[in-house]
């Protein structure tokens, strides 16, 4: 009878620990969208003629991409993809 106490008692634990796991998840997603929701997420705008000079002119400078994504309000995946498509190179460490 003690064996089955402690396989109970140890199967009780092992859900409780499963609960604990899918809360702590769900609380992590939660706060990542409240992170999204707070900080404002990006949406896709096309690149103008300003913006096409104004990353050529950064690259000439040999600005680092980091810099241009925060002052262009761009993703540094959406600058990098721009900057392959028009033939110039980017960054600093070219």
């Amino acid at each position: 009878m003690a064996k089955k106490a402690k396989a109970k008692t140890a199967k009780t634990a092992a859900k409780s620990k499963k609960a604990k796991k899918v809360v702590t998840k769900a609380a992590a997603k939660t706060a990542t969208k409240a992170k999204a929701a707070k900080k404002g997420k990006i949406t896709r705008r096309e690149y103008t003629k300003e913006d096409i000079k104004e990353l050529k002119a950064h690259s000439k400078a040999r600005t680092p991409v980091a810099e241009i994504a925060r002052l262009t309000n761009r993703t540094v995946g959406s600058l990098r993809q721009k900057a392959l498509k028009l033939g110039i190179g980017l960054g600093h460490q070219r």
